[in-house]
């Protein structure tokens, strides 16, 4: 598996992937245990349920956004985060533009390209 271990992180280095629905990504750093990923999105963008055998922790940088965890809903502002345990169905609509940082451990395979 390729690594990406940057030590020293330069956002502008890092290009954006367009995921579609107003959201955009870029994959900071990681290695087999943890990656660090920016997500950016529009207001009205989605991040549609979904669910993955991944622990997630996320801070809301900047923006608005309604939550949903397992069966809560939430709206989280910046400087809030979240926790979501490996398996728990989630997903977010994005109420005023904004940024999410994700952690994820382990890293995400799928946000991989080799």
């Amino acid at each position: 598996m390729k690594l990406f271990e940057n030590q020293f992180i330069n956002d502008n280095d890092i290009p954006w992937e367009d995921l579609g629905d107003g959201v955009k990504r870029k994959v900071m750093s990681y290695d087999q245990n943890v990656m660090m990923v920016k997500v950016a999105f529009e207001t009205g963008g989605i991040g549609a349920l979904h669910s993955h055998y991944h622990t997630q922790m996320s801070y809301v940088e900047s923006g608005s956004f309604e939550m949903t965890i397992g069966e809560k809903k939430g709206v989280l502002k910046a400087g809030d985060g979240y926790y979501i345990p490996p398996h728990v169905v989630h997903g977010a609509l994005c109420l005023e533009a904004g940024v999410l940082i994700d952690v994820f451990t382990p890293m995400r395979e799928d946000f991989v390209k080799e």
